[in-house]
């Protein structure tokens, strides 16, 4: 075991933010149980791919492209976005299994087949998805951790943007969406240090197939403007 690592060889890594919240329904429960195995994309934790082989996406996935979604909430995107293509495959990743319980609903009642479900830390993910391997990624209306001492846990830092461009493929859009100022700076500064470019796009215009969250609808009403940041990896 490699000094500063768990016993399965897992590196330390901090998490902040929750795992669990309110007490699943019963519904939700048997959702977990009987769907989320066969929604993963492959073994992606430490303890059944402790060599970090990489994915095998074709043999997942058919051959379709590849998205991403960092930190799914409760899934209404990631569901939008697998009816509105059904010809591509969208992983999700998301630690907080309240989340992954909203969005396994949400599956069940859509009727989609084209998600993938990783329900921890997206950087365990990155560990094992091949370079340049997916075509478009999304991180919507992240933990903001507004205070100041706080920035370092945010996704818009170089310990997640690194590996993030590492899987995507030349030309992949990578988009942002945020309600929080001082969040859209951090995102301007970090993502084109990353290797990112900024594509020209009205940070006030929501994308053609955006569907409107609740974290929006709720940004809305306490009256902060939304932010949609669009970048390319070159």
């Amino acid at each position: 075991m490699k000094k500063g690592s768990h016993p399965s060889g897992a590196p330390w890594r901090n998490f902040y933010g929750r795992i669990h919240g309110k007490t699943l329904r019963p519904t939700q429960k048997e959702h977990l149980e009987h769907d989320l195995d066969a929604l993963s994309p492959g073994p992606v934790d430490w303890d059944v791919n402790p060599d970090r082989e990489k994915l095998d996406l074709d043999a997942r996935f058919g051959g379709k492209p590849i998205w991403l979604e960092v930190g799914f909430g409760g899934g209404e995107h990631l569901v939008h976005m697998a009816k509105s293509y059904p010809d591509i495959a969208i992983i999700g990743a998301e630690p907080f299994i309240n989340g992954v319980a909203m969005l396994l609903g949400k599956i069940r009642d859509a009727g989609v087949d084209n998600i993938a479900v990783h329900p921890g830390d997206v950087r365990d993910l990155f560990d094992v998805l091949p370079d340049a391997s997916v075509e478009k990624a999304f991180l919507n209306y992240p933990d903001p951790w507004p205070k100041a001492r706080h920035h370092r846990r945010r996704f818009v830092t170089q310990e997640h943007l690194e590996p993030l461009f590492r899987v995507l493929k030349p030309g992949a859009e990578f988009r942002v969406a945020t309600d929080i100022p001082d969040y859209v700076r951090q995102t301007l500064e970090e993502v084109p240090q990353a290797g990112f470019v900024r594509v020209d796009h009205p940070d006030d215009a929501a994308w053609a197939d955006w569907p409107s969250t609740r974290y929006e609808q709720k940004a809305l009403r306490e009256g902060r403007r939304p932010h949609y940041l669009t970048f390319r990896r070159p």
